[in-house]
């Protein structure tokens, strides 16, 4: 056994080999030196040699790329590493978070099997849109089955299309209801940062010790979040449900929807935004400011438009 680790600790590649075992490209070795993120070889006469660090920081940077980090912020992580302050934490609390936020596990579904849970005829539409969303997931060299990364999400479409709910409304429901979850996972997180975590991130990058103790609690709070909105979900539904029944079984009938109170939905990103233009407070009402705005500058618009003296200002006979 120490024998094979001092082999291993001994080995040398060129960069293209270095390369090869890494998965990287050669200009993209060359730029992560340029940017101090990787050591630079050691120089054998005419030759560059590389060794074992290089191939395992490599692999690291690799690894963070893939779960969304910035090159800038991997250089931090590395740089506070290799001054000794350790990223055994860090790197634990980076898995923490990247780690499945639930207990459901992906499955597989042949294409047949999915055409024939929706109707036995098959859209290639349908299909296309479900794959946008996220709801299938190509299989590479499989043309014929798809990953579900959320079976309960499919058997939910399933089950809507059987009732009679058409595809393009269960997709349209789905975005809607996407933007409004990203929404409540956003504020959840500030809400978790400010009253939880500010402490152990406070300067970047965190503590070996902070960061595991992060880790710890995010291994504590995962669960929170979803408990919180099942919760919520099911008050709701109580409510409004019986509300709901109680108003289409009384003899005039459901009331008309009120044309002035509608519920539209928004984009995350853009709720995020306006939130921090104008603070959470004044979000609706900022959003409402200004659709109204341009409602009445359209309007303006329209009725210079039909004017039926549409010479300009300043004209005259």
């Amino acid at each position: 056994m120490d024998e094979r680790a001092a082999r291993t600790a001994a080995a040398e590649y060129r960069i293209e080999d270095l390369a090869h075992h890494s998965g990287a490209t050669v200009r993209t070795i060359r730029a992560y030196q340029d940017r101090g993120l990787l050591p630079k070889p050691e120089r054998r006469g005419r030759a560059n040699v590389y060794g074992e660090t290089h191939l395992a920081r490599l692999r690291r940077i690799a690894d963070l790329l893939d779960r969304g980090y910035t090159l800038a912020s991997i250089k931090e992580l590395l740089e506070a590493w290799d001054s000794g302050r350790g990223l055994g934490g860090v790197l634990g609390l980076v898995a923490e978070v990247h780690g499945p936020w639930t207990d459901e596990e992906a499955d597989r579904i042949t294409r047949a099997d999915l055409d024939a849970a929706f109707g036995g005829t098959p859209d290639e539409e349908a299909v296309e849109e479900a794959l946008e969303l996220g709801v299938l997931e190509r299989i590479p060299g499989r043309d014929d089955e798809f990953l579900v990364p959320s079976p309960q999400e499919l058997a939910v479409a399933v089950e809507l299309y059987a009732a009679g709910v058409p595809l393009p409304a269960i997709a349209g429901h789905l975005r809607e209801l996407r933007a409004q979850v990203e929404h409540m996972a956003h504020r959840f997180l500030e809400f978790t940062t400010e009253h939880v975590f500010a402490r152990y991130l406070d300067h970047r990058p965190p503590t070996d010790a902070d960061a595991t103790e992060a880790a710890s609690l995010v291994r504590r709070l995962r669960p929170l979040a979803q408990q919180t909105v099942d919760a919520e979900l099911a008050r709701a539904m109580r409510t409004l449900a019986a509300r709901h029944l109680q108003q289409h079984l009384s003899p005039n009938g459901p009331p008309l929807p009120d044309p002035e109170h509608q519920t539209v939905a928004l984009p995350a990103s853009t709720i995020r935004a306006v939130s921090r233009l104008v603070g959470e407070r004044n979000t609706s009402a900022f959003i409402a400011a200004a659709a109204e705005r341009e409602v009445q500058a359209r309007a303006l618009d329209a009725l210079a438009s039909n004017s039926p003296d549409r010479k300009g200002f300043g004209q005259s006979d």
